[in-house]
C-alpha cells in the first residue's frame, strides 16, 4: 500500500561485523569528550583565555556525563601549568584579631611552618642558656649589686643623721615610721609623755623632717630602680639579640626571595626580644596563660598553613560536591574554653576557593543555589578578586560577633559551573552580574551524528567502562545492540546519544544477568535483557491501563470500522519512565454556528497547546470548505475517558479525521491508530514520542489480539526517529503490523477509509462528500433564516 513503511525503515540497525572495523587500532589512554566538538571548543577557549571574567557555564541535561568529562577535560592542560603560590597565616603582632596572609613559593608552606618552630625552640633554648651563662649572671649581679649599694648609701646616710637626733627610722610592711629614742633606745608612750609640751613638739619637728627626707630618699632609690631596670633590660635584650641573631640570619638567608617571610621574620624578631619574660616562663611550661589573644603564649609565634602544593603537580583541579558558604570560603573554627568560645589563628580552615586558587573549581550549579550565600559570595569573591574567611552572619550584616577577621587572600581562579541550560537562561536574564563574570558558554548536546568515528567512540566507551569496572568483556552482537540503543535515546536514526550515564547503567545491569547465566562475555541478548528489565520495573501503571483495555473499562477498538471515531495516540511521562496509550476520539456534527467545539477545552482540561490545535482545525476547513458559505457548522470533538489536563497538538489530525468522517459519513478503520499535527494547509507535521506511541498501541493490540489490518499512520518527518522494538520489526516483516508514513490529511483519510480524497468536484470521494455535507447545513441555514425573516415580516 501507498507510505507503508518496510521493516528496515523502523528500525537502524548496525552490523556487529563493523564493530572490529570501528575499533580502533591502539588504546586510547587519554580522556575525551564523545561528540560534543562545539563544547570542546568553547572549553578550550575557556580554558585557554586569562583575561577577567572568562568563567566558564558548562550546560546541557542531566545524564550526558558533563561533570567527569570536564574534571578529565581539565585535569590534563591544568598539569602543564606552573604550581600556585601556598598561603598562610600568621600572627599581626600589632593587631592579632586581624591574621596576616604570607604567600610562599609552591610547595615551601610545611618547610616555613616547621623552620618557624624550629625556629622558636631554638630561640626559646638559646636565650635560656645566655640567660644561664656565667658571664651574664655576673653584669646582671653587678647592676643588682650597685642598685643595692647605692640605695644602702642614700638610706644609710638618712639613718645616720636620724640617729644622731635620737630618731629611728624603721620600715614596716605599708609604711616607714620614726621613733625617738632615749639613751639608744625606743622612747616607750609613758617615758614620751612625761616630756614637756615643748620636748614633745622638738621631737614631732624632728620626726616630719626625716619624713621628708626619707620620701626624697625614696623617690632617689625608685629612679635607681628604674635605671637599673632599663639597663638589665638592655642587658637581657643585647644578650637575646646576640643569642638568636644567628638563628634569625639563617632564616632570611632561606627566604631571601620572599618579602612576605622577610617581613614576618623582622616581626618575630622584634616580638621575642620584647616579650623575653613570655619566652623564658613558656619554655618551662607550656601551659602558662598570659594577657595575650591566644590561649597560650607560644601560639601567638605559630603558622596556620592554609594552602600547600608540596605534593601538587600543575595547577589544581577542585570540584566541590557541597558548596556551602564555609566549604567555599573557609571558616574560623572555636573551641569552648572555661565555659566560653575562644579562638585563634590556628583555627582558621581553607575553602574550596583557596584550594582551587591558581587552577580551577568545578561547581554543580543546582547545588550551589541550595546553599543560602554560596551565590551572592562567590559573584563577590571574583568580582573583588579576593577570598575573604568571615562568619556569614557578619557579611550580610545579620549578626555581629567578636571573632577573627583574618587578611583576604587574592584570588585568581577559573570557575566552571554546571547546569541545566534553565539555570543558565534563568541567570543571562535576570542576574546582571552573571554575564560578565561567566562569559564562555559550553553547550553539551544530548545527541551526536550516528557516524562512523561516533560509532567508533561508542566502542571504545563500552570498552573503557568494562575494563575500569571490570566487567565482562562485550560481544560484537552486544555491542552493536548499545549502539543502536543509543539511537534509540536520541530518538534519531542518524544520531546516537551523549547521555553515556544511561549506557553505562545499561552495561552494568547486562553483565549482571551474564553472571546469572555464567556466561564469561556480555551477550546482545543481556544488553536486550537489561533494557526490557529497566522498563519493566517502572511500566506498572502502563500495565494497569492496558489491564484496563483489555477488560473493557477503557473503551478502545481495534476492529471492524466506525464513523466520526478514531484511536489517537498520547505519550504519559512519569519521570522514570514514558509510555504510550491510545485514546478514543470521536465526533459529533451537526447544524450550527459554532464551529469545531472543544469538549476538553470548554470543560477547561486543555492545555494552550492543544487549543491552538483545535483552532487550526477550524482554519483548515474554512480554506478547504467554506470559503464562499457561512459557517453552519457545530462538531464536538472529546477524548472519551479522558479525566486530567490534555495539551499538545500531536492529535490534531485525528480530531480532523473524526471530523471529517462524521462529515461524510465515512466509517474509519479501528483497526489503524494516527499521530501527527496539522497545519491550516492540511500538511501532517511531526510530533514527539513517537516511538513509545507505536510501541504502547503495539502492546494493547497484542493484548486485544491481532485481527484486521492494525498499524499506526505517523507523520513522514518522523520516520528518522523510528526505532521500533525488534519485536515490531519483525511483526511488521511477518504483515501483522503496518506503520504508515504521511504528509497530508488527504493521504490519512484514504489510509484510514479505503476511500480516495479527491475533490469537490469528484463524486464518491471524501472531499465531495464533506463539501456536499456542508453545503447542505448552509442550504438549511439560509432555510432558516428565509423562513424567521418571512415570520418577522408577518408579524409586523
Amino acid at each position: 500500500m501507498k507510505n507503508e513503511l518496510a521493516p528496515d525503515v523502523v528500525r537502524r540497525i548496525f552490523n556487529p561485523l563493523q564493530v572490529k572495523e570501528l575499533l580502533p587500532a591502539e588504546a586510547d589512554s587519554g580522556e575525551t569528550i564523545i561528540g560534543q566538538d562545539r563544547a570542546v571548543k568553547a572549553l578550550k577557549f575557556g580554558l585557554g583565555i586569562k583575561a577577567d571574567g572568562y568563567n566558564i557555564y558548562v550546560s546541557g541535561i542531566q545524564g550526558t556525563g558533563k561533570l567527569t568529562a570536564i574534571k578529565n577535560f581539565v585535569v590534563e592542560p591544568a598539569k602543564k601549568e606552573p604550581l600556585p603560590s601556598d598561603w598562610c597565616y600568621v600572627n599581626n603582632f600589632k593587631d592579632p584579631y586581624q591574621p596576616t596572609r604570607l604567600c610562599l613559593p609552591a610547595g615551601k608552606a610545611i618547610a616555613f611552618k616547621r623552620d618557624i618552630k624550629n625556629l622558636i625552640h631554638d630561640a626559646r633554648q638559646t636565650i635560656t642558656k645566655a640567660f644561664e651563662h656565667e658571664d651574664f649572671i655576673k653584669r646582671r649581679q653587678s647592676i643588682t649589686d650597685s642598685l643595692v649599694q647605692h640605695q644602702n648609701q642614700l638610706f644609710n646616710a638618712v639613718y645616720d643623721r636620724a640617729a644622731k637626733e635620737s630618731i629611728r627610722i624603721q620600715e614596716t610592711p605599708v609604711d616607714i615610721v620614726t621613733i625617738p629614742l632615749k639613751n639608744g633606745k625606743a622612747m616607750s608612750d609613758e617615758q614620751y609623755n612625761k616630756l614637756s609640751q615643748e620636748e614633745q613638739s622638738a621631737i614631732r619637728k624632728t620626726q616630719d623632717k626625716y619624713i621628708e627626707e626619707i620620701k626624697v630618699v625614696v623617690r632617689e632609690s625608685r629612679k635607681l630602680e628604674k635605671e637599673a631596670d632599663e639597663k638589665l633590660a638592655k642587658l637581657e635584650n643585647e644578650v637575646a639579640t646576640y643569642a638568636i641573631s644567628s638563628l634569625i640570619q639563617e632564616m632570611e638567608e632561606k627566604y631571601a626571595s620572599v618579602p612576605d617571610v622577610m617581613r614576618h621574620l623582622k616581626e618575630v624578631k622584634e616580638d621575642i626580644l620584647a616579650n623575653l619574660a613570655g619566652i623564658l616562663l613558656t619554655d618551662k611550661s607550656n601551659v602558662i596563660q598570659t594577657s595575650s589573644n591566644n590561649h597560650n603564649f607560644i601560639k601567638r609565634y605559630e603558622v596556620n598553613v592554609l594552602v600547600d602544593h608540596d605534593q601538587g603537580q600543575g595547577a589544581p583541579v577542585i570540584i566541590e560536591p557541597h558548596p556551602t558558604y564555609n566549604n567555599l570560603f573557609g571558616r574560623v573554627e572555636k573551641e569552648s574554653s572555661m565555659g566560653t568560645w575562644v579562638t585563634d589563628l590556628t583555627l582558621i580552615r581553607r575553602g574550596s576557593l583557596h584550594t582551587a586558587n591558581g587552577g580551577y573549581l568545578i561547581i554543580q550549579v543546582e547545588e550551589l543555589f541550595k546553599n543560602i550565600f554560596s551565590w551572592e559570595s562567590l559573584k563577590c569573591a571574583l568580582k573583588n578578586k579576593e577570598v575573604v574567611i568571615e562568619e556569614a552572619g557578619d557579611q550580610w550584616g545579620f549578626i555581629t560577633t567578636m571573632t577573627l577577621k583574618p587578611e583576604p587572600i587574592p584570588l585568581k581562579v577559573k570557575v566552571i559551573l554546571i547546569g541545566d541550560p534553565f539555570f543558565y537562561h534563568l541567570l543571562y536574564a535576570y542576574d546582571s552580574n552573571f554575564k560578565e563574570l561567566f562569559k564562555v558558554k559550553a553547550d553539551f548536546d544530548s545527541s551526536m551524528v550516528r557516524s562512523n568515528k561516533n560509532e567508533s567512540d561508542y566502542i571504545r566507551f563500552c570498552d573503557k567502562i568494562s575494563k575500569r569496572e571490570g566487567l565482562f568483556s562485550l560481544h560484537d552482537e552486544a555491542i552493536a545492540k548499545v549502539i543502536e540503543h543509543g539511537s534509540r535515546l536520541a530518538e534519531d536514526q542518524t544520531k546516537l546519544s551523549t547521555r553515556f550515564s544511561e549506557i553505562a547503567n545499561v552495561l552494568r545491569e547486562a553483565n549482571y544477568y551474564a553472571s546469572i547465566d555464567n556466561s564469561s562475555q556480555i551477550q546482545s541478548s543481556h544488553i536486550r535483557k537489561a533494557i526490557e528489565e529497566k522498563v519493566y520495573r517502572s511500566n506498572l501503571i502502563q500495565d494497569r491501563l492496558n489491564e484496563m483495555i483489555a477488560s473493557h473499562q477503557i473503551l478502545i477498538d481495534i476492529k471492524g470500522k466506525k464513523v466520526g471515531q478514531v484511536n489517537g495516540l498520547s505519550v504519559i511521562i512519569l519521570g522514570d519512565i514514558d509510555f504510550g496509550i491510545p485514546n478514543r476520539i470521536t465526533c459529533s456534527t451537526s447544524l450550527g454556528k459554532d464551529g469545531i467545539i472543544a469538549i476538553e477545552r470548554e470543560a477547561e482540561l486543555s492545555g494552550p497547546i492543544h487549543t491552538k490545535g483545535v483552532m487550526i482545525l477550524t482554519g483548515y476547513l474554512t480554506e478547504k470548505y467554506i470559503q464562499e458559505k457561512p459557517i453552519s457548522l457545530n462538531a464536538r470533538v472529546v477524548f472519551e475517558q479522558s479525566y486530567g489536563e490534555i495539551d499538545g497538538d500531536s492529535a490534531s489530525s485525528s480530531e480532523l479525521y473524526t471530523i471529517l468522517s462524521s462529515l461524510s459519513n465515512v466509517p474509519i478503520k479501528q483497526g489503524i491508530a494516527v499521530t501527527g499535527s496539522v497545519n491550516q494547509k492540511g500538511e501532517i507535521q511531526a510530533v514527539g514520542g513517537i516511538n513509545e506511541k507505536i510501541e504502547g498501541y503495539f502492546e494493547v493490540c497484542k493484548l486485544l489480539g491481532v485481527g484486521e489490518e492494525q498499524g499506526v499512520i505517523i507523520p513522514s518527518a518522523n520516520i528518522t526517529n523510528l526505532m521500533l522494538k525488534e519485536e515490531i520489526q519483525e511483526a511488521i516483516r511477518q504483515n501483522k503490523f503496518k506503520i504508515w508514513a504521511i504528509d497530508t490529511i488527504d493521504d490519512g483519510i484514504e489510509i484510514l477509509t479505503g476511500m480516495k480524497a479527491g475533490t469537490s468536484q469528484e463524486e464518491g470521494t471524501i472531499v465531495y462528500l464533506v463539501n456536499n455535507k456542508l453545503n447542505q447545513y448552509a442550504d438549511k441555514m439560509r432555510a432558516f433564516a428565509v423562513e424567521e425573516f418571512e415570520e418577522e415580516t408577518n408579524e409586523n
